[in-house]
Order: structure tokens, then sequence, then C-alpha cells
């Protein structure tokens, strides 16, 4: 068969989910693989190795037929396979695999988080499961080499990040969380079962030692700040823009700063309607304490399933035309010990497991609904769920490759603000209560673009600054103003806010792409609907949207424009 940038892209991805079974089984395309990830150093190399040579056999395929690029899907292929494995192999380079530790993404957290991507309803499935417990310590071992081979290259993760990570383990050894997961398995397995999930709760508690007695320890003294080049690095693989170069960072500083004026004037509006008087901040701890709130961990999760459900009904063959597989998304629980912002993960490309929504408690069993609402239009419907399940059912048209692993972080937390903002236009958000929780989501993303790229460069505090900020005005960004400052303008519980910091200090760039990604969709929706003018249609566009697959925030919106 004749090599295209979208055999080149999908041949790529069955060489990671030969060195990465997780990344198959999030795909949902090897069910029967027992396998973890090799976290060492020498899995590292592997996967520097496999992108360089998949971008010499791209390379290779372009220059012996640069006619192919005359198909759009074969151009876009190739273009954002290009730019996703630069941005990669830049990373990989520089050496930051060897560094990998934070509150959300980590191999810590993905070797559990996979168990819960797995089939587990047959016994052979149980047996998969079986297997891969076993597998468990040999992985913690392998990323544990990788830490000390970065520590002995002088790259360490912060002290703020370890201790936090150190927590959560502290959290799952309460379970212990792997032996409480195998307990749902047969019983024709419960030896098997037992034996591997008691070693999988022994890594646990060896890594945790391991970072809290051995590692932090050497970290002290580590800034929680990464720097200009770092966090051009990392900014680009989450929004697939080299923002480094030029002034790019400190527009979007000065954007973000911008945003969080305009919406706190509107935050103020909707907060008097809520109570007559009453500041934003005022407002939303009275939502929090005397608001409609849900009773209950399982009554809260079907309360976000409903929600979900309805807003299909509502929104398929008006403003979307829904395939069945889309149609069905689940409401989750987030299991103890994770971080404490709600998530998506996707369905398997052959929808064998739908797209889910978590939900992390906090160990709460009542929970006010006034932030919630707009956070399930978010993660869920029309959210992250209809964008990467609507992905999942075009794969077989683009390739395996545009509609997974080439995601781009703009790109897709940029539709789930884009889908936010959508359901306040459609009017889905006329209560004051339900409305001020979407602004409140607004500036939270709005803030986290200045602290994110203040904090990381040491960019000076805005003149105009007001509040906690007022005496700081012209001063470096540090992680204690940033935190004062999320607590004067966001509405959640303190908890959540200490882990929100703890996350953008830990992985930096990943804040900034939701503002910038819905800025992006929204540029691209107001261009096509100035180019069609009366023949523009919301429905069709939104359609034609969700399937071209993935993009970065240098090709968004011109794309979006065109459709």
């Amino acid at each position: 068969m004749t090599s295209t940038p979208r055999t080149v892209a999908d041949a790529y991805v069955d060489a990671v989910c030969d060195l990465d079974p997780i990344t198959a089984a999030s795909l949902g395309t090897r069910p029967g693989d027992d396998r973890l990830p090799d976290f060492s150093p020498a899995g590292l190399d592997a996967e520097a190795e496999l992108v360089r040579s998949t971008l010499a056999e791209l390379d290779r395929v372009v220059a012996a037929g640069p006619a192919v690029l005359e198909d759009p899907i074969e151009r876009g292929c190739a273009r954002l396979l290009r730019e996703r494995l630069g941005a990669e192999l830049a990373a990989l380079e520089t050496g930051e695999g060897l560094r990998a530790l934070s509150n959300l993404f980590s191999p810590v957290h993905s070797v559990r988080q996979v168990f819960l991507l797995m089939p587990t309803v047959t016994e052979d499935d149980w047996a998969v499961v079986a297997r891969r417990l076993a597998r468990v310590p040999e992985a913690y071992a392998g990323f544990r080499a990788s830490l000390e081979e970065g520590a002995r290259r002088g790259l360490f993760v912060a002290p703020r990040q370890v201790h936090t990570v150190v927590g959560q383990l502290d959290e799952w050894l309460g379970g212990p969380y792997f032996t409480t997961f195998a307990a749902a398995g047969p019983d024709a397995l419960r030896s098997d079962l037992d034996r591997a999930a008691a070693a999988a709760d022994g890594a646990v508690a060896a890594i945790r030692d391991y970072l809290r007695d051995e590692y932090a320890p050497r970290a002290a003294g580590t800034p929680d700040a990464v720097g200009r080049e770092r966090y051009a690095v990392a900014a680009r693989r989450w929004t697939g823009s080299d923002l480094g170069s030029g002034s790019g960072l400190e527009e979007a500083y000065a954007w973000g700063w911008a945003e969080h004026r305009r919406i706190a004037a509107e935050q103020r509006t909707e907060a008097e309607k809520v109570r007559p008087g009453a500041t934003p901040m005022e407002a939303m701890r009275w939502l929090g304490e005397h608001g409609p709130a849900v009773e209950g961990v399982e009554a809260i999760r079907e309360r976000l399933q409903t929600m979900m459900d309805e807003a299909i009904e509502a929104l398929d063959g008006t403003h979307f035309d829904l395939a069945e597989p889309v149609r069905k998304v689940e409401a989750m629980i987030a299991p103890p010990g994770s971080a404490a912002a709600p998530y998506y993960t996707r369905p398997a490309q052959d929808f064998s497991r739908p797209g889910r929504t978590w939900l992390p408690t906090l160990g709460r069993t009542r929970f006010p609904l006034w932030d919630l609402v707009s956070i399930w239009y978010h993660e869920g419907v029309p959210g992250h769920h209809l964008q990467l399940a609507q992905w999942a059912y075009v794969s077989g048209r683009l390739s395996t490759y545009q509609t997974s692993l080439g995601s781009v972080g703009a790109n897709v937390e940029g539709w789930a603000l884009y889908a936010e903002r959508l359901m306040d236009e459609l009017g889905f958000l006329t209560d004051p209560a339900a409305r001020l929780g979407f602004l409140d989501a607004q500036q939270l993303r709005a803030v986290r673009v200045v602290i994110d790229i203040g904090m990381h460069l040491g960019l000076p505090v805005p003149d105009d600054a007001e509040g906690a900020l007022a005496g700081h005005r012209g001063q470096p960004w540090t992680p204690e103003l940033a935190r004062a400052f999320l607590g004067e303008h966001s509405g959640a519980d303190p908890a959540f806010l200490d882990s929100e910091l703890v996350r953008y200090l830990g992985m930096p760039g990943q804040a900034i792409s939701y503002k910038l990604g819905e800025r992006a969709w929204l540029e691209g929706r107001a261009a096509a609907q100035r180019n069609r003018g009366a023949d523009f249609d919301l429905k069709a566009w939104h359609m034609a949207a969700l399937s071209q697959g993935s993009l970065g925030l240098d090709d968004l919106a011109a794309e979006l424009a065109r459709l």
C-alpha cells in the first residue's frame, strides 16, 4: 500500500500502543493487553527514537509524492503530525520525562487510571486485570529510575509537587486502593487478584516512601517557576503554537488580564440578581450555603447523568446532529486521592467503553448546584463528550492519530469553554445562580492565564491590580500572590484552589490552553459567519467543526473560518 501522511500517522499510533499499553487501553484497541509502559530512561529513549523515526518517515513520504498534500485531510494530518511530534521531541530532549511528576498527569497517576479504563465484565477480563496489577511494581520501579536519572542530571521536580503527590498516595493507601478495586473481581480469581493487588499497593507505598524520604530532601530548593525557556516548550505542547517566540506570552498575559476585568464587571451585575447589594464572592458564598444542593454521592451522580441526558435531548437535531453512539455518556464518581477538578475520559474508538465524566467528591456529601451546571456542560454535553466522541465516530474517515493521540489541549479545552458559552447563548443559563456559576468558571480560566504566565515567567503584577495585589503592583508574581488572587476571584472552596495552584505550577502552560483555545473557537465562528452571511448554519458549522479532528492554535481559527 502506498504510504501517505495518514498511514504514517496511524502506524505511529500502533507503535505508541506497543510502547505504551495505557494509550492502547484509552483507545480500547487491545483489551487483552496486560502490560504497563516502561517508564525508565530506556523507555523514554525508545519513545524519543520512535518520534524521530516517524518524523523522518513523514519527510520521506512527502518528498516522494508531494501531490499527496493536495488532499486537505492528508495535508492537515501531515501538519498536525509534524507539529505534535516536534513539540513532543523538544520536551523529551530537554529531559522533561525525567521529572514528570505533578498532581494530575504523571506516570504515578496513569498507572492507577488505566484500571478504570479496562473492561471488567467477564472472568477473562479480570484475569487481564490481575496480570496487569502484578506489573505495577515494575512500572513504578521504572519511573523511580527515571526520577533518579533526572536527579543525577540536576533535573528535579519542585518540592510542592512532591509533597502533594505524597499526600495523594497516602490517601490511596487508606483504602488501600488496588486491594479495594480487586475485591470486585470473581471468586475464581480471588487468590491471583488479592496477591497482585497487595503487590500493587506495596508498590504505591514504596514510591511514596521514596518520594518522601529520598527524593524530596534532594529536591529542596528547586523553584516552583520553570522560567521562560521551559515554559515555552511546555506551552507549545498544550496549545500547538510557539507562543514563546516574540511577545506571544506577554500578549496572552495582557489579554488574560483584560478578560479578568471584563468578566469581573459582568459578575457584579449577576451577583446583584442573586443577592441585592452583595459582591460576587458574597453571592457565591451565600449560594454555597443556602442555594439549591444535592445530598448524597449517588444522588449527585444521578443528577449529573440526568443533566447530560437532558442536554442531549435538547440539542440533538437543533444545534447538533448526533450519531447514536455519541448519545451515550456516563457520569461517574472519581476515586479517592484524585486531584480536585472534575474531568472526562474519552470513549474507546469503537465505543465499547463510553465517554465518562468524573466528579471528585473530596470527602463531601453535600453538593451545591450553582457551580456544577456550567462545569457539566464543559465536561459532558455539549463539551468534551460531544467533541471527543464525535472524533471517535469519524476516526475512520480521518485517521486514528487526528482523533486521539494528536489532540491539542487548547483545541479540546477551548471547545469545552465554547460549549459553556454556547449554552449561555442558547438560554440554558438564565437562572442567576447557574449563570453566576458560569461566570465564576470563566473568571477562573481568565485568572489562570494571568497567574500561570505571571508565575512561571516572573512577570510584574499589573499596575491597576486591586485587593490583595494592590500593594504588589509592578512586583513579580509569586505562588503566594497567585493563591491570594485566586481566593479573591473564585467561588471554589479553598481545598480546590490549593489543588489548582499546585496543578498550574506542576503543568506549566496547561492552564492557558482553555481561554486561548476558546478565543480561537470564537474567532473562527465569527469569521465563518462573516464569510457565509445569511447562509451560515450554526448546526452544520458545529458538526463540520467537530468532525475535522485535532488542530493546534496556529491553525484552528483559520480552519474554522473556512467551514
